[in-house]
């Protein structure tokens, strides 16, 4: 499989407000598109709740051309418990970095890296440097793992991803060059997944979706939702099948076709975004 695109990383937040702050403010990403649900998604996109969210995709640019967010908000929900499966997103980007110091958003240095943290307790490792004009300024997504080569079996035999870097505890896997990175990091013990997972996003052509599903099930490889067609009201319909890695890692695989026409950037997405907010201010003054 080599026509693979990185997508995005899903989030998911319970402070809708001060999460929407740290990432336009803090970390200086634009609301590319927010959309509202009545109930959960025969998908779990929402993760395992049956009730109302919304998801906003955020980022750097056209989610046709950059590794963007998906922030989701679960109605009622109020925390979530953070289990040692996500390590962080480096982000190419002395801009956050200044802007924090700006307005005292804590800065911490772990190894040698800068790091920031999101509300809900994610990381973000930061470079600092300006960041590039002639690509997306998040670099990689890292993820820990229990065993490297069970990983690397699934994720480059199976799945496809190329290899561009490897050590004895990490490898760094993509689809291409110009595309965000995936990093998977040996921790030499069981991950736990705990409730706030995420889940990473990646489109494949329509045609390929029936082969990939057809192999993984031939590797008696976890498939958590069949081929399945999701709607988005008044949006493309967009077919998706989601895997569990050897750790339980999500991964949602969508058709290129379908997804691009859903992924179409939303000029009224942060208008819509504020409204919402306003109205889950306006519930607790």
């Amino acid at each position: 499989m080599v026509s693979g695109r990185a997508l995005h990383y899903v989030f998911k937040v319970a402070d809708r407000t001060l999460t929407s702050k740290f990432y336009r403010e803090i970390l200086g990403m634009k609301v590319l598109r927010h959309e509202e649900f009545t109930e959960g998604c025969d998908a779990q996109c929402n993760g395992p709740y049956d009730n109302r969210w919304s998801k906003t995709m955020i980022g750097y640019g056209p989610e046709d051309t950059h590794f963007v967010l998906e922030l989701t908000y679960n109605y009622g929900i109020n925390s979530y418990e953070l289990g040692n499966d996500f390590r962080g997103i480096t982000i190419r980007s002395k801009q956050a970095i200044d802007k924090a110091k700006e307005v005292g958003w804590p800065l911490k240095n772990e190894d040698g890296q800068v790091v920031l943290e999101a509300p809900g307790g994610y990381k973000f490792f930061l470079i600092d440097d300006l960041q590039p004009l002639d690509k997306d300024p998040i670099e990689k997504v890292s993820l820990n793992i229990s065993n490297l080569q069970r990983s690397l079996d699934y994720w480059n035999k199976l799945l496809g991803l190329k290899i561009y870097e490897k050590s004895e505890k990490s490898v760094l896997l993509g689809f291409s060059n110009n595309q965000t990175k995936l990093e998977l990091y040996d921790i030499g013990q069981k991950v736990n997944r705990a409730k706030a997972f995420g889940r990473i996003a990646f489109s494949i052509p329509f045609d390929e979706q029936p082969k990939l599903s057809e192999k993984v099930e031939a590797a008696k490889e976890k498939i958590l939702t069949p081929l399945i067609s999701l709607d988005t009201p008044g949006k493309a319909t967009v077919r998706v099948l989601i895997l569990a890695d050897p750790d339980g890692h999500e991964i949602c695989f969508v058709d290129d076709e379908n997804f691009r026409k859903l992924s179409a950037f939303d000029p009224e997405g942060e208008a819509l975004l504020d409204r919402y907010i306003k109205k889950d201010l306006a519930r607790f003054e």
